[in-house]
């Protein structure tokens, strides 16, 4: 047995490194890696290394991190789309389950408060397989946003049926209903609105990722202290955790890439060992009792969730490998089953042989989960790599603030909208930049950094008359889509009627939805009604046109002055959408280009007049 401190951290670190590269080798998941080295390891196997309390601590730790990372990687437009449908499915996958669990747990000769606790224990899922999901890049889609939606409904199912039958065994739980919703109220109002209202705070004042990990991880694991606190599991605070920080937390975020690294690294590696340390394969032929007790388990649970998978996939019109994902991802156990079966075996409502079946069936069911969860996620990768992007991004960008020393706010930008390579500038003037942006067809991008990007709680999208039909609108929309999407930023357009209509398609598309409102705006001079309706933490963004483009418009040649003089205290955007190469002007007299509006067509007449005569008046008198 190792002992020595070094030696364990050794042992560990050599493990986090090996394991992967030998599952890849023989292709298998590391997750199931990870849990067999718990079991050879561990004090049930060759006593190499004992669950300490070091290595349980930071296995939790890992626990809740695998909830915080799904929370906060949650797309909220779809999630906000596919509401509905999360709430259906949570109630399919504990429903289901739950049901069987009663009937196999009766027939196994169990009272009727032993088998609701165990029907609890299969309504329940825990998101352990969601880091491969991640991996493949697929965590954007409908269906997995479906089921981690559904999955804070099942785990709160299953802790509220622990919670009544907890409070019946034990005589002296003297906790009233109204001390526990007044402690449930209180957390949630701490986590998902104070944390939030801190961080964001926080963040305007520092920008440092290292300093914004710190502070994701500690409001995570406070987070989890408050959901012990008031009866609810840890693991359902850290979710809610990451839900709250969706928006501050950008999936390509410098803050977001540290917690990816740190988690996967450490974290989730020890609490897959840890599992793999409660596992005693001794049992399984010590009796038959504890072996066909993991059988029917292990049925139970694969056929309740298969089945709320295709009733999901019915009610919801999803794809063959869509209810795979959705099947892989929520029938792997792991935290709220080792809650509910340790809590149930303390008060003694489970026996020995329920608790060493369950365990075992945490280890059939993360192996089984890992395969399917890898399955459909590589395809479906595939099939989205396959798929013609509906909302095209330019082949290339020009990206360009009018200051020094901004690189890092311009990469960041770059990164967070999915731009591939983008050409970076600072120039010294606005005049500087838009005689760089006119002598260039490449989409381009003015941008002015006010406040931290991750810190918008809006963007306020003025769009011109016409701006539909440039050759390059939909790659503008879809920056504008993705950037929404990362920082979670609620999106209202000022634009006419019919480009209304337009935008208004093009945000309804399946799996391309995007939560936006609509103001009316008819003439571009009423685009200074934004500095009237603007907040601090607003993004303004123009969508603006070179001459003789479709949408161009002769008061865009005022925007230098309006930004300067309206906008200076806050972040905003000026977008240019890609110029046609080869393509002829456009005859204004088609009816293709737009045109001023009369107020201003009289100025501009007027002006013209004047300066006319006031060129010719000096060769009048020479003559």
């Amino acid at each position: 047995m190792i002992t020595n401190p070094l030696a364990i951290i050794a042992f560990l670190l050599g493990t986090i490194f090996l394991v992967p590269m030998v599952c890849h080798k023989i292709r298998i998941p590391s997750i199931v890696g990870f849990i067999l080295v718990g079991i050879i390891a561990g004090p049930n196997g060759l006593h190499l290394i004992l669950g300490s309390d070091i290595i349980q601590t930071l296995g939790k730790i890992g626990m809740l991190y695998i909830m915080l990372q799904a929370g906060i990687e949650v797309d909220i437009n779809d999630f906000r789309q596919n509401r509905n449908n999360s709430i259906v499915f949570g109630l399919y996958s504990f429903i289901f389950p739950f049901i069987l669990g009663l009937l196999t747990s009766k027939m196994l000769g169990f009272d009727w408060i032993t088998s609701s606790l165990m029907g609890a224990m299969y309504g329940s899922h825990t998101l352990m397989t969601y880091p491969i999901v991640s991996r493949y890049g697929v965590q954007k889609n409908s269906a997995v946003n479906i089921a981690v939606g559904g999955s804070m409904l099942t785990i709160s199912l299953a802790l509220l049926v622990l919670a009544i039958i907890k409070s019946n065994v034990i005589q002296n739980y003297t906790m009233t209903t109204w001390g526990i919703v007044g402690r449930i109220v209180l957390t949630l109002i701490l986590i998902a609105l104070v944390f939030p209202w801190f961080a964001q705070r926080f963040f305007k004042r520092w920008s440092d990722p290292n300093t914004g990990f710190l502070i994701v991880m500690t409001m995570m694991v406070v987070s989890a202290l408050l959901a012990d606190w008031c009866g609810l599991e840890g693991i359902l605070g850290a979710f809610i955790c990451g839900v709250a920080m969706n928006r501050l937390v950008p999936n390509l975020s410098p803050v977001m890439m540290r917690i990816n690294f740190v988690g996967n690294l450490i974290f989730v590696p020890l609490f897959l060992m840890g599992v793999g340390m409660m596992i005693d394969m001794t049992l399984l032929w010590s009796g038959w009792t504890t072996l066909i007790i993991a059988v029917v388990m292990v049925a139970t649970k694969l056929i309740g969730k298969w089945v709320a998978a295709w009733m999901a996939q019915k009610s919801f019109g999803l794809q063959p490998v869509e209810r795979q994902l959705i099947f892989g991802l929520t029938h792997a156990t792991a935290a709220g089953t080792l809650a509910i079966v340790t809590i149930g075996y303390q008060i003694g409502i489970f026996n020995a042989e329920i608790l060493n079946a369950s365990v075992v069936m945490i280890l059939a069911l993360c192996s089984s989960s890992s395969f399917i969860t890898e399955y459909a996620a590589k395809q479906l990768a595939l099939q989205e790599q396959a798929r013609i992007e509906s909302d095209k991004i330019s082949n290339e960008w020009l990206m360009m603030t009018i200051a020094e020393n901004r690189h890092y706010e311009l990469k960041e930008l770059s990164e967070l909208s999915e731009l591939h390579a983008p050409e970076l500038s600072n120039e010294i003037d606005w005049s500087d930049a838009i005689n760089h942006i006119e002598h260039q067809r490449k989409a381009a991008i003015i941008y002015h950094p006010a406040q931290p990007i991750n810190t918008i709680t809006r963007m306020l999208v003025a769009v011109p008359r016409y701006a539909e039909k440039e050759h390059d609108f939909i790659s503008c929309f879809g920056l504008i889509r993705r950037l929404s999407s990362q920082i979670g930023a609620r999106v209202i357009f000022y634009t006419n009627e019919e480009t209304q209509r337009v935008l208004q398609t093009f945000c309804r598309r399946k799996g391309k939805f995007l939560r936006a409102g609509y103001r009316e705006m008819n003439n571009w001079e009423e685009v200074l009604m934004l500095a009237k309706q603007m907040r601090p933490d607003d993004l303004i963004v123009l969508i603006n046109a070179r001459p003789s483009t479709p949408s161009y418009n002769p008061l865009f040649d005022q925007v230098p002055n309006m930004m300067t003089n309206f906008f200076a205290d806050h972040s905003y955007m000026i977008v240019y959408p890609e110029q046609e190469t080869g393509s002829a002007i456009p005859d204004i007299l088609t009816g293709d280009n737009t045109q001023a509006s009369t107020t201003w067509s009289i100025i501009s007449g007027l002006k013209k007049r004047i300066v006319s005569s006031l060129q010719t008046r000096p060769t009048n008198r020479k003559a």
